[in-house]
């Protein structure tokens, strides 16, 4: 196996057809600034959930009818606090929400950086441990909904 750079490789020198990894880059890139935009221009919930409402959805039905929040009741306020530049509301509001809405928004960033350098956006991702980053991520989803359970108020 040869020697690689620890986070970015050529786009030719990637797992997969130039135009796939572009492909995946652009996407990437468009859906973190799809994101980014639509939180931005909404303010969030002082409730600390129910924020995704003013994008036109319906609001949560768990705490209505169960009285407790759903596993990631305050993930879009989290990450609107995020976008507005409250860190530390942001993690207040949903711990998992704000982790997500920063990987979220570094991913798009690097997949523009590569979309730039012409350095493979895939190659990092397929380098990544696929399980224990899904491990992680339901563990830290699980971990938030407690954390934001403990701190509900309906």
């Amino acid at each position: 196996m040869t020697e690689r750079s620890p986070w970015t490789i050529p786009i030719t020198a990637g797992p997969v057809p130039a135009w796939l990894d572009r492909a995946v880059a652009v996407t990437t890139a468009g859906v973190a600034a799809t994101a980014f935009v639509l939180l931005i221009r909404i303010a969030p919930s002082a409730r600390g959930y129910d924020t995704h409402v003013q994008l036109g959805l319906e609001p949560c039905g768990w705490p209505r009818t169960l009285g407790i929040p759903c596993p990631t009741c305050g993930c879009t306020t989290a990450a609107c606090h995020l976008v507005h530049g409250s860190l530390l509301a942001a993690f207040v509001a949903q711990p998992f929400g704000a982790l997500l809405a920063l990987v979220g928004l570094l991913a798009g960033a690097h997949a523009v950086f590569c979309l730039l350098t012409r350095r493979s956006f895939v190659d990092l991702l397929v380098r990544l441990p696929f399980w224990a980053v899904a491990f992680g991520a339901i563990v830290l989803m699980l971990l938030g909904w407690l954390y934001k359970y403990l701190m509900f108020v309906p």
